[in-house]
């Protein structure tokens, strides 16, 4: 029975199809992006989704429980209107396609289909013994791995997996009686005794077996389960959240809608997560609490027995011999006694999170950096495989050390051709503002009989300077026309803005005598800014060339930019730092905020869309040219600290080649180095009613609500009017079919409420 509107209200949790949809157009930007109430929203419904669900919630899960309208009266996705022809059909230990956590399938069966929910996914390695044991060299392999140091083919590799289904997520109505769940565990021919699948994966590419979850969920959505995706039935289609069906445009804002949903997970302080997986915090007091079987006495019984897995070992001549010992999770909990019954169902997956969690509770606060006083080192080293392995060696303090909790695969990589030892030390230097290697350059739009036209961005030495360089091609025009310097007219038409009339039309002067022309004397208006991009324009036989910006749809916050006008990422995160600005570019009289800020912009590695990763451990020397005093260093460490809590840096990790060069993704075969990073994540900006004061006093911010569907009271119809405005919406989405609402639903037109 579907939870009529207002149920979810009364008890305090919003509800996906109630009157206000809890996916807006700001979460398709992710999680720093969302306002605070709608965040605060998302949360309650989540919480109350952990709270509800008898296993962990990954972040794909609790996105499909957000998107698809998982009903907490017990009905699961059983009053969702979903295509259950369209779930793809897998089959116990046969070939199966991709199907990553949150793939929603139907497992065949020789009577009736079984309709469930992927709700964990781990590596099931017919090497790994019943004990847990792990071979070195499975630690950390990459799928199709054939032995100790081999990689096996990189097209079409295969990997063993073991997959979670939820057989009750589709409400009773769908689901198996104990009596015929039992039968099919007993025949093993459709699920195994514990009532989980086992296929073998096949991947289209070695780097596609390498995914994160989240972009490899998104990829499903956007490919397997597209019709499912973009249904109009679900509370709110990411086709409107959007705006579009062009697939850059679903896959941005797919993604934005899972950091999002990782974000809220994340900061929800009734709830604890496992890399995505998240769990409430009483249920976790309450396993430590429990002496049964798999409670606090058999985790801290599994500690120890990682921690003292790898003895000292035989002493011969006074001298110890290192001993390593890998444990998958998964298997070793089975060897508790009165374990079995447990870990059936997705009791297997709530017992692995659970003791993982235990695992990294213990070597945070019982070691340091994964070294015990017993002279061990414990470190995850392989987070997919046998629901974990954790790796225990001994003597660990002859070891390098590193975050214990990052996987490092340090067994497949022990089986690998020993690697040249780095022979230099990064040595940052500050990227130089005229070298275009990785910034925005000119683009040619148009050459042709009647004009030149191209697209350049804005640089920080072009403001300072007050020049601007000139395409190729009307250099050498110039040049033949007028000498090596002559006078210009420069139209600057700034989209949107109206410019001073000295600002608008300016006599500028274009010097074309070398290999690279300009125009000099340019008074840049001041709400120009590095990385703002130009299209200028020349008719040929003419001394005036145009320049004029481009609007973007919406106002929107880049960082600690606000703007409403097409920009370079690269070149606004690395010119745009504190310091520059239209009258200088200098680090004098910052503090250690902005010292951070633009040290990282300004010296770490970059991405294409404008991110910056640097090497953590440099910074300080990075940041004054030399290593700083112990005053200095604590100043920037805390600096660093409080930008990481405000989540404007990020921790990630990457490597570093032989050369001392650091690497962003993390290359295998290198050692793994901390990164701190700077995400520019964009913000929509919403102006008052009618103004354009960004600070919204006075008037409350207009919110754009996307049309979306709503459940019905019981005994309740939509008007023929709300029937034909939801064909409009689907014709409008591209639906050519089901073009009819779903019984138990209206729907809600597009609306603009303020706050």
């Amino acid at each position: 029975m579907s939870a009529a509107v207002g149920e979810y209200e009364r008890v305090g949790v919003p509800d996906p199809y109630g009157d206000r949809a809890l996916l807006t157009s700001a979460m398709t930007r992710g999680y720093e992006a969302v306002p605070g109430q709608e965040r605060d929203r998302l949360r309650c419904y989540l919480e109350a989704v952990v709270a509800a669900r008898p296993a962990p919630v990954h972040t794909t899960v609790a996105f499909n429980a957000v998107y698809f309208g998982y009903d907490l009266g017990g009905d699961g996705y059983g009053g969702s209107p979903l295509h259950l022809d369209d779930f793809p059909v897998i089959s116990f230990g046969e070939r199966a396609p991709v199907l990553p956590v949150g793939a929603m399938v139907c497992v065949a069966t020789g009577s009736d289909p079984l309709y469930a929910e992927i709700v964990h996914r781990e590596g099931a390695h017919p090497d790994v013994g019943a004990l847990g044991d792990v071979p070195a060299w499975v630690s950390g392999a990459p799928a199709g791995a054939e032995g100790p140091g081999k990689a096996g083919e990189d097209a079409g590799p295969r990997r063993r997996e073991l997959l979670v289904p939820d057989l009750n997520a589709f409400g009773s109505a769908l689901s198996l009686s104990p009596a015929q769940l039992h039968r099919l565990r007993t025949r093993g021919r459709w699920i195994n005794e514990d009532g989980h699948v086992v296929v073998d994966v096949c991947y289209p590419s070695s780097e596609a077996a390498r995914r994160d979850d989240l972009p490899a969920y998104a990829d499903y959505l956007l490919t397997t389960a597209r019709e499912q995706l973009l249904s109009p039935f679900v509370p709110v289609s990411l086709a409107t959240l959007v705006r579009g069906t062009h697939d850059d445009d679903l896959q941005a804002g797919l993604l934005g809608l899972l950091d999002t949903v990782r974000g809220v997970l994340n900061s929800a302080s009734a709830l604890r997560t496992w890399g995505n997986y998240a769990m409430t915090r009483a249920s976790l007091a309450a396993c430590w609490r429990d002496t049964g079987p798999l409670g606090g006495d058999d985790l801290r019984s599994l500690a120890a027995a990682v921690e003292y897995a790898a003895p000292s070992g035989k002493r011969r001549y006074g001298l110890t011999t290192p001993v390593t010992v890998y444990t998958a999770v998964g298997p070793r909990l089975r060897e508790f006694p009165g374990a079995t019954e447990l870990l059936r169902g997705v009791g297997y997956a709530a017992a692995v999170c659970r003791a993982n969690v235990a695992l990294a509770d213990v070597v945070q606060g019982d070691s340091n950096q994964g070294l015990f006083e017993s002279g061990s080192r414990i470190t995850l080293d392989d987070a997919f495989e046998g629901g974990g392995v954790w790796r225990s060696h001994h003597p660990g303090d002859a070891e390098e050390p590193g975050d214990p909790l990052t996987p490092a695969g340090r067994g497949w990589t022990s089986t690998l051709p020993a690697q040249p030892e780095a022979e230099a030390e990064l040595d940052p230097v500050e990227l130089p503002l005229s070298d275009d290697v990785l910034l925005g350059t000119s683009e040619l739009l148009r050459n042709d009989a009647r004009e030149t036209v191209w697209r350049a961005p804005l640089r920080l030495a072009h403001l300072i300077g007050g020049w601007f360089p000139l395409h190729p091609y009307v250099v050498e025009e110039l040049r033949l026309a007028h000498g090596t310097r002559t006078g210009l007219r420069l139209e600057i038409d700034h989209a949107g803005v109206v410019l001073d009339e000295k600002e608008a039309v300016q006599q500028v002067t274009a010097e074309v005598g070398g290999e690279h022309g300009r125009l000099t004397g340019i008074t840049w208006p001041n709400t120009f800014f590095p990385g703002l991009i130009f299209e200028l324009r020349r008719c040929h036989g003419t001394t005036v060339i145009r320049l004029t910006t481009t609007r973007l749809k919406e106002q929107v916050r880049a960082g600690d930019r606000e703007t409403g006008h097409f920009y370079d990422p690269c070149v606004l995160t690395r010119e745009d730092a504190p310091g520059s600005g239209h009258h200088g570019d200098s680090a004098a009289g910052l503090g250690p905020r902005q010292l951070v800020m633009r040290t990282v912009r300004r010296c770490g590695l970059l991405t294409v869309d404008g991110h910056a990763l640097m090497d953590r451990s440099i910074l300080p020397s990075a940041v004054y040219g030399r290593q700083p005093a112990r005053s200095q260093s604590a100043a920037l460490e805390a600096a660093v600290t409080d930008l990481l809590v405000e989540h404007i840096l990020e921790p990630d990790r990457g490597s570093r080649d032989a050369w001392g060069q650091p690497h962003f993704p993390a290359r295998d075969r290198e050692p793994s180095i901390a990164l701190i990073g700077y995400r520019p994540v964009t913000h929509r900006v919403i102006h008052p009613w009618g103004g354009t004061n960004v600070s919204g006093a006075g008037w409350p911010a207009a919110q754009l609500v996307s049309g979306h569907l709503r459940r019905l009271r019981p005994g309740c119809s939509p008007s023929e009017g709300q029937r034909e405005a939801f064909r409009k919406h689907c014709r409008g989405l591209g639906k050519a079919d089901g073009w009819e609402l779903p019984y138990g639903y209206t729907f809600v037109t597009q609306h603009i409420r303020g706050r």
